[in-house]
């Protein structure tokens, strides 16, 4: 795709999503460079549940204001451990193996970023939206399928392992007509070729039987996807290692799409919990970030030669306010950070306008003021990475 393809903020506040910035700030979002093959590329989106706080996770600690918000147990910058990635931001410390990939241009993030989505601070409301990708406001209801269905729903030859969605929780963002196979770690089914043909002989004549069973016949053949995988694959043998060490659910999720994506899927999707951190922030976002840099190590070790066309979005339903509470955490907020990761992504950057962090620039005062839509970077990347139109896009 051309690095000059954005999306216009004017198009954005068109269809209703208003991003509570100055109408002077930049109009565009700053564009990803990714695959254009159509079908040869993957996309894996993460939901982070819970609120991740952008401003601890990508810290501006170049930012004059940013030291009187965050100080005390949350006093971040380089010389609290941080590693600094272009003079204004730095990188909290969970996250520092994956800095080699920030270094590739294989790590990026969007910083200022969120929904349309304001002031009543719900995770079930602000997930839903994010994950329907649909406008919010009066006489517009969230809708209760997805971006990532409706896209799929747009697209030719999608089969039920096109699209995986990972883990024990629903995932709205793939719900929807369009055929998508579900799987969590502790799924076990085996079928032989008889009980097969017999499953579709009884669903003849039914189309939504039928889906069912197509389905739960692709589950039972995931288990036999690592046969297609070479044994001598050094970065899925590295993987496999982590995952036998490290254990933990997210390790199995990230080893099952890497099975899928090697193989005939092109989108898996799934989310990653912990990120709600209003009391001992300093301790408790090691845990989720740790998981997150080990979950996208895992899918560029596993995914091999595929992870040069593969983009990773981790997105989560809002940020947290800019200064730490009495509990030393923060509190739902607004604006936030988007992490971008895979071959497909050019990196090495923080992508967003910036809006600043003295008082007057905060939103209501509390929160890092969002400057663009969040969702307008999954747009992007659906537009590089399988060429959809713009139109349909929007």
């Amino acid at each position: 795709m051309s690095d000059r393809l954005r999306l216009t903020r004017r198009g954005l506040l068109a269809r209703g999503i208003a991003l509570g910035c100055s109408a002077a700030a930049s109009p565009f979002v700053t564009p990803i460079a990714l695959a254009s093959a159509p079908w040869d590329a993957r996309l894996v989106v993460i939901i982070l549940r819970g609120g991740m706080d952008g401003l601890d996770v990508v810290q501006p600690w170049g930012d004059r204001d940013f030291a009187s918000l965050r100080k005390g147990a949350l006093a971040a910058g380089p010389e609290h451990g941080a590693s600094d990635l272009d003079g204004f931001y730095a990188l909290h410390p969970a996250m520092a193996p994956l800095l080699p990939l920030w270094t590739a241009g294989e790590l990026g993030f969007a910083h200022a970023v969120a929904t349309p989505y304001r002031d009543k601070r719900s995770h079930f409301d602000g997930q839903d939206l994010l994950e329907a990708g649909t406008g919010y406001g009066a006489g517009q209801p969230i809708s209760r399928d997805g971006w990532l269905n409706r896209m799929l729903q747009s697209v030719p030859g999608v089969e039920a392992r096109t699209a995986f969605a990972i883990g024990r929780e629903d995932l709205l963002v793939l719900n929807g007509a369009a055929p998508v196979a579900n799987w969590s770690p502790d799924t076990s089914l085996e079928m032989s070729p008889q009980a097969e043909s017999l499953l579709r002989l009884v669903a003849e004549g039914d189309p939504r039987f039928a889906a069912a069973i197509d389905e739960a016949i692709v589950l039972a053949g995931s288990a036999d996807t690592m046969a297609d995988v070479e044994v001598d694959d050094e970065g899925m043998m590295a993987m496999q290692q982590m995952v036998e060490k490290g254990g933990g659910g997210h390790l199995k999720v990230a080893e099952f799409a890497v099975q899928q994506l090697r193989a005939d899927t092109r989108v898996a999707a799934f989310s990653l919990n912990g990120w709600d951190t209003h009391n001992g922030q300093g301790g408790a976002l090691k845990r989720p970030l740790t998981q997150l840099a080990e979950t996208i190590e895992a899918l560029r070790l596993g995914l091999g030669d595929v992870w040069g066309k593969t983009a990773v979005l981790a997105m989560t339903e809002f940020g947290r306010t800019a200064r730490e509470n009495g509990t030393r955490g923060t509190d739902h907020g607004t604006g936030g950070a988007m992490i971008m990761a895979g071959g497909a992504v050019r990196g090495g950057k923080v992508y967003g306008d910036w809006p600043g962090l003295a008082e007057a620039d905060l939103y209501d005062r509390r929160d890092l003021m969002p400057t663009e839509d969040v969702r307008s970077y999954a747009a992007v990347a659906m537009e590089g990475l399988f060429g959809l139109d713009r139109g349909l896009l929007e």
